[in-house]
Formats: C-alpha cells, sequence, structure tokens
C-alpha cells in the first residue's frame, strides 16, 4: 500500500509540473509559443517524466507539390496557444490525465530526405524505449514514416489514416521512393505496419495511376473513400474502423489535406469535396478507449494560407487527438 500511495503522490506531483500555462493567470499572446503552451523539455531528459511529447518535424523536403509544410510546427504552436484545459465535448482534462511537455523539434536535414529519415528514427526510438507516447506535428506526410519506424520496431502497429490521398505510391518522379507519396507503403514493406489492421479515411481526388489503390487494397488495407463516408455516415465508418485496428497498438495519422480546402487551404496538395472541421472532431471522438501508441498531423503550409486558418484547423485537431492519447495513458497508469 505504501509504495503505491507513493507512486500515486510522485505521479500528482508529475501532472501538477507538466501542464500548460493557464490562459486565466498569464495573456496567451504572452510569453514563448509552446504547443498547447506546455513546458518545453529537452527530449534527453523527458524519460521516466514525461508521458506524452509534443514534437515537430519541420521538414518538407519530400513534397511533390506546393512547399511549405516545413514551418507547419511553428505556425501550428503560434496557433495552439489558444487551447485550453478541457474539451468541452468529451469532458477529457488530457493535463490532469497525463504528463506532457513540447519536445522541441527533431533536427532535420532539409536538402536530404534519406538523413532526416535516419534523424528522425533516431529522435523516436529512445522515446519509444521510454514509453513516451509522441504526437508529432510535421512537416510534410513523408516524416510519418520514420515515426512509424521507431514506434513499430518491436511489433507492427495498426493504422487509422485520414487523408485525401491513400500515400501508397511505390515511386515518384526518377524512381525515388521516399516522398510524402510513399510513407505508408514503405513502412508496411518494412514490416512495422500490418496492412490487415490499417484502414484509410476520405480518399478521394484523382490519381497518378491505379497501382496506389491497387497495391494497398492487395495487402490488405481498408480504403473508405470520402465518397462511401458521406453515404454510410461517419458513426458507421468510425465503427468498422474500430474493428479494422481492433485492440492491438495502433497509429493515427492526420493529414490537413483532409480538410476541405474551404477549411484547410495552406496545405500542399488541396483536394476539393473533403471533410468539414466540425466533421473531422466527430469522427476522432469516435476513436476514444482505442490503443493509441502515437500520433501526427502533418501537411500544414502556413504560407499558403495568409489568414491562419490552416493552422488554427490543425492545432484543434492536435489538441482533440491529444485528449485521445491522454485517455489512454491515464488507463494505462
Amino acid at each position: 500500500m505504501a509504495d503505491d500511495s507513493e507512486a500515486a503522490g510522485a505521479r500528482a506531483e508529475r501532472l501538477a509540473r507538466f501542464r500548460p500555462a493557464s490562459g486565466m493567470v498569464t495573456p496567451r499572446f504572452s510569453g514563448l509559443s509552446s504547443f498547447m503552451r506546455l513546458p518545453v523539455l529537452d527530449p534527453g531528459a523527458a524519460a521516466g517524466a514525461v508521458e506524452i511529447g509534443l514534437i515537430g518535424i519541420p521538414f518538407d523536403g519530400a513534397t511533390t507539390n506546393r512547399p511549405g509544410a516545413r514551418l507547419g510546427p511553428r505556425a501550428v504552436r503560434e496557433a495552439s496557444t489558444g487551447t485550453r484545459a478541457l474539451n468541452h465535448a468529451t469532458g477529457v482534462a488530457p493535463y490532469a490525465l497525463a504528463a506532457c511537455a513540447d519536445l522541441g523539434d527533431v533536427p532535420v536535414n532539409p536538402v536530404d530526405a534519406a538523413e532526416t529519415a535516419r534523424r528522425i528514427e533516431a529522435f523516436y526510438r529512445p522515446l519509444a524505449e521510454a514509453g513516451i507516447v509522441p504526437l508529432t506535428v510535421g512537416g510534410d506526410h513523408f516524416v510519418t514514416y520514420p515515426v512509424l519506424r521507431a514506434l513499430g520496431a518491436a511489433r507492427p502497429l495498426g493504422l487509422i489514416h485520414i487523408d485525401a490521398h491513400s500515400d501508397t505510391d511505390d515511386a515518384q518522379y526518377d524512381g525515388s521512393r521516399l516522398t510524402h507519396g510513399t510513407p505508408f507503403r514503405r513502412a508496411i514493406e518494412d514490416g512495422v505496419l500490418d496492412p490487415r489492421r490499417c484502414i484509410q479515411i476520405g480518399i478521394r481526388g484523382s490519381m497518378d495511376a491505379a497501382d496506389e489503390r491497387d497495391w494497398a487494397l492487395a495487402q490488405g488495407m481498408r480504403i473508405v473513400t470520402m465518397e462511401e463516408v458521406c453515404a454510410r455516415g461517419l458513426p458507421e465508418v468510425a465503427a468498422e474502423a474500430r474493428a479494422v485496428v481492433g485492440e492491438g497498438p495502433t497509429y493515427l495519422s492526420f493529414d490537413i489535406d483532409a480538410l476541405d480546402p474551404a477549411f484547410a487551404p495552406g496545405t500542399g496538395t488541396p483536394e476539393i469535396g473533403g471533410f468539414t472541421t466540425r466533421e473531422a472532431l466527430h469522427l476522432l471522438r469516435a476513436f476514444r478507449d482505442l490503443d493509441l501508441v502515437g500520433a501526427d498531423v502533418v501537411e500544414v503550409a502556413p504560407s499558403l494560407d495568409p489568414a491562419g486558418l490552416t493552422a488554427l484547423a490543425g492545432a484543434g485537431i492536435a489538441f482533440e487527438i491529444l485528449c485521445l492519447l491522454a485517455e489512454r495513458v491515464a488507463a494505462r497508469a
């Protein structure tokens, strides 16, 4: 009993230490910008202290259309200073459930995708070994691949992937296999994703070739197009996603271009006919209690949206995902 009491006391101390500055005490526009106004901590000091680490990957060297997502983490940090401590819809108070901190940015090489992949994986492996759940803000979607390599090294993960594009191309241009259109194909080939536990939601628009879809389906991935989402409705699609990933460890990846460009114009490859921000929130809230071991929000390109709507959407989506992760961390504690 004494040991349990001491452990509970230590965790309560951590929760008190790693929480945002309150907007009721200091203005949200003051101080240095960090994700959700959380304390900033060197990742080397996070083990044993932090349960959820928010991380930026400012890299867009693998994008194939409009650049700018390298500035996504900075813009989402700024926009996220407006988030508060309680999710009004679900009642989740994430900082009362998990010790959270901003762990800074991965030191990327902006002109070398392969080297950046090595750096990302090296950054995330110690976090995975320490049991820290990462919530990443990109960066283009390529950055998800090395994150999955780090988190899925011990066992293949399931995937809920919300996006306009399936990102399962084999190669682009001169045979380049490391682009933001290839991350999930590479991850499946590397054995860090179980394709039978992968579902992609909101896929739409034109394709370069049928192979992108046909290869994914042949591996056992489930693709739910935007047309199917509209025909079936969000609750039914969310229920299928939960059934596909099951009770095993799962990664959640949200590409901001899943949203219609009316709500998120600042992204590299926009596609009309996407989700509203309200629909995205309802979809994410249906994924409570899944065994989520990490998540990301990617492809926010703030220079393409002077009004800041896309960064605001990215920050709101990140907070919603943080609530999911915090509930899961508390359930494991």
